[in-house]
C-alpha cells in the first residue's frame, strides 16, 4: 500500500473555492460518469442535500457531485452552482428529456467565527467545479470547506482551535481509496498512531490541551446549550472499487470508525456529522477490507486537517504545539 496524491484518484476531479476574509468556503467532489453512492448521517445536527436520494430502495444509483461547504444550511446553496456547473457540461441523470446533475452534499457551522452574513452561495460552488475541471492543486487546511473550520468548541470560542480540510489518499494494488474531510468538530483531534491530541479545547491561558472528554465529564452536572449546529464534520470516501449502492452505504457507516478513532467526543446532539461515498466501480474488492482502508484512510485525512491548517482568526493551530 503507498500513499498518492488526490490527483492521482481515477475518474474523480476535486476543486476548492473560499473567502478567506469571510472564513467559509466549499469544496466539489466532482465523478463526471457517475458514482455509485452511499451516505450515513451520525451527528445531531446536520445540514445536508439530497441524502434521502441515497437510500437503497431509491431509484437513482449513481450522482455525479459530492459538494462540502461551510455556511451552516446556508451553504447547501452551493450545491446549486455545481447543478448549474454540471448542466453546461452535459453531465446528468439522463430523464430522456435533458440530463439532471445530481449532487449531493452536507454543511458544517462556520458563522461563528467571522460572519454569519457571508456564506457559499451558487457562485461560489460553481467556482469550486471550474477549479476542479480546470485541475487546480487541491490543497488542504484553510481551504474549501474546511477555511472557517474550528475544534474544541465545548466552551465556546475563547478556548478552541484552528482546523480545516483534510484530504488522505492510498492505493493498495488496483484499488485507491481516498477521503476528503473538513473538520468542523465539537470535540477534540487524536493522532491516528500515537494517540496523542493534536487539536483541541485549550485550557484558559491556551498554553495547553484541556482534553475535551475531560472537560464534559466534569461539567456532566451543568447542561449546556451548545447553540446546536455549531459543528459538524463532514467527508466523503471516494474509490474505484467495484460496489453497488448498498454497499457504498454500509462502507459509509463503516467510515464513521474513522470519525471515532480520530475525533473525540463525536457524534454529539451539536455536531451534524456525515460520510458521504462515491465510487466508479471499476477494481474488484473485498468489501471488509474496503471498509478497513476507508477507516484509516478518512482518520488520516482527520489527522490532515489538524496538521495542513494555519493559525488563522486569532486561533492556534496544532503546528503551534509540534515540537
Amino acid at each position: 500500500m503507498k500513499e498518492i496524491s488526490i490527483s492521482e484518484m481515477k475518474g474523480f476531479l476535486v476543486g476548492n473555492a473560499e473567502n478567506k476574509e469571510a472564513a467559509t468556503g466549499c469544496t466539489a467532489i466532482i465523478c463526471e460518469k457517475g458514482a455509485y453512492a452511499g451516505v450515513d448521517v451520525r451527528g445531531g445536527s446536520p445540514a445536508s442535500r439530497e441524502t434521502e436520494l441515497l437510500r437503497p430502495i431509491n431509484t437513482v444509483q449513481q450522482i455525479h457531485c459530492v459538494m462540502l461547504s461551510g455556511g451552516s444550511a446556508f451553504g447547501l446553496e452551493a450545491g446549486d452552482g455545481a447543478m448549474q456547473f454540471l448542466d453546461e457540461k452535459g453531465i446528468g441523470f439522463d430523464t430522456g428529456f435533458g440530463k439532471v446533475p445530481i449532487v449531493c452534499g452536507a454543511s458544517l457551522f462556520d458563522l461563528e467565527l467571522v460572519t454569519n452574513r457571508v456564506r457559499p452561495d451558487k457562485a461560489m460552488g460553481y467556482a469550486a467545479c471550474r477549479e476542479a475541471f480546470e485541475r487546480k492543486p487541491v490543497l488542504g487546511g484553510n481551504h474549501g470547506a474546511g477555511t472557517g473550520a474550528t475544534v474544541g468548541k465545548f466552551r465556546g470560542a475563547e478556548t478552541m482551535m484552528k482546523s480545516g480540510l483534510g484530504i488522505y489518499a492510498v492505493q493498495a494494488g488496483e484499488v485507491q481509496v481516498a477521503a476528503v474531510v473538513a473538520v468542523n468538530a465539537l470535540g477534540d483531534i487524536f493522532d491516528f498512531d500515537s494517540k496523542k491530541i493534536l487539536a483541541g479545547i485549550l485550557t484558559p491561558d491556551g498554553e495547553a490541551f484541556a482534553d475535551s472528554v475531560k472537560v464534559l465529564y466534569e461539567d456532566i452536572e451543568k447542561p449546556r446549550d451548545l447553540w446546536g449546529g455549531a459543528n459538524t464534520t463532514i467527508g466523503c470516501i471516494l474509490t474505484n472499487a467495484r460496489i453497488d449502492k448498498c454497499q457504498a452505504n454500509k462502507l459509509a457507516q463503516i467510515a464513521h470508525n474513522g470519525y471515532a478513532q480520530s475525533i473525540r467526543p463525536v457524534h454529539s446532539s451539536a455536531d451534524g456529522d456525515t460520510i458521504f461515498v462515491m465510487a466508479t466501480g471499476e477494481a474488484e474488492v473485498g468489501i471488509d477490507a474496503l471498509g478497513l482502508l476507508a477507516t484509516e484512510v478518512m482518520a488520516r485525512a482527520i489527522n490532515r486537517a489538524a496538521l495542513d491548517a494555519e493559525p488563522a482568526y486569532g486561533l492556534k493551530a496544532a503546528r503551534d504545539f509540534l515540537s
